[in-house]
């Protein structure tokens, strides 16, 4: 592809993005990600439509600006290492978040553990140093509760109230105590209409998301360098098992109707089979491991009824079992990390349990 082209997709991707995730917020706002794209707020009379998309682009500006300077951290750390990688791509979606994120592709093969470790880390650490003051920044310019939220509820009387509210990781938390007036800080219910509070959190989660130390993430990269291949192997795959174990807790129990067996047990046991397949040099130990967790996962919801996973990670334990793979792959130079390279790589575990939660939004009950 000539370049002009290729810079043409890049923009083009990007700008596609501004607008899915624009829209997403002006949903978010008003009344949360459960639903398809606010296209209707181009209908409205051209005052609210502007405050509505006013307030999408509270949360898109600063949440894609934490996505690029995330990618560009992976960008220029491989160009230092001179290893040929493209421009970030944005991904829009046309729901929910309004993106999948962004992504760059590595044109070339990388030849050490150091240079992964280094190209891994850098994009998480670059993010999370621009979603910290984001988050600083909107505790400490909270508005006026009430004020804000008659002037936000009086808009938006015709949508309904959220129904989820932010699942606080324990950095925003931490962020949130020190920095905010708790006078000033919005109820659960109404949280999802603070468009820069999502945009932060979401950050937040992105970060973690991207810190699984699973694979070829990031975090599966940073393990890697940490640990070496044999351990950082074993580790991924426990991992990998224990999060498919986590994500479907709560689906089926010995307590489940005949409906959901009927409807459900093929398509699960199907689904465990594509994503454990390969987790073992034999396929037959894999599907026996897809076995042992579902049998688990019974054992636990019978045991303790009302336990429940997150099941929306199926989807993504199925993008890592069969596409990025749960093994990383072996560099040539495997020389060990610096004494430095490995107290940040530690770091930036204790990181992902910080901005780490199960879901990034929770059910209002």
């Amino acid at each position: 592809m000539r370049p002009g082209y290729r810079y043409a997709l890049h923009l083009g991707l990007f700008l596609a993005t501004l607008i899915t995730a624009t829209l997403a917020g002006v949903q978010l706002v008003r009344s949360g990600p459960v639903d398809w794209l606010a296209l209707d707020v181009f209908r409205l009379p051209a005052a609210a439509r502007w405050a509505q998309l006013g307030w999408g682009l509270q949360y898109a500006g600063p949440f894609l600006g934490v996505l690029a300077v995330h990618e560009f951290g992976h960008y220029f750390t491989a160009r230092y290492h001179k290893v040929r990688t493209s421009l970030p791509y944005f991904l829009p979606m046309p729901f929910g978040l309004g993106t999948f994120g962004a992504v760059i592709r590595i044109k070339e093969r990388i030849f050490s553990r150091r240079e992964f470790f280094d190209i891994g880390l850098a994009g998480p650490l670059a993010g999370l140093l621009v979603a910290v003051p984001l988050l600083i920044y909107a505790f400490t310019h909270l508005p006026d509760q009430a004020e804000y939220l008659l002037v936000t509820t009086r808009s938006l009387a015709r949508y309904p109230a959220p129904e989820f509210t932010l699942a606080q990781p324990l950095l925003y938390r931490w962020l949130e105590a020190t920095f905010a007036d708790p006078h000033r800080l919005p109820p659960p219910n109404l949280l999802l209409r603070y468009p820069l509070l999502v945009a932060g959190e979401f950050s937040l989660f992105f970060t973690a998301l991207n810190l699984l130390p699973i694979g070829q993430l990031d975090g599966g990269h940073i393990l890697y360098g940490l640990l070496g291949p044999r351990r950082a192997g074993r580790l991924s795959a426990l991992l990998f098992v224990a999060f498919i174990f986590y994500a479907g807790l709560g689906i089926f129990s010995l307590r489940s109707g005949w409906e959901t067996w009927l409807y459900g047990g093929v398509p699960y046991a199907l689904y465990l089979g594509l994503v454990f397949w390969r987790i073992l040099p034999r396929r037959s130990w894999g599907l026996a491991v897809g076995a042992g967790v579902w049998l688990a996962q019974i054992a636990v919801t019978t045991a303790w009824p009302g336990t429940l996973g997150q099941p929306g990670w199926l989807v993504f334990g199925l993008l890592l079992g069969r596409l990025s793979g749960i093994y990383h792959p072996v560099a040539p130079d495997d020389t060990p990390l610096s004494p430095g390279r490995r107290v940040l790589g530690w770091v930036m575990v204790v990181v992902f349990v910080l901005c780490f939660s199960s879901s990034p939004l929770a059910m209002l009950r």
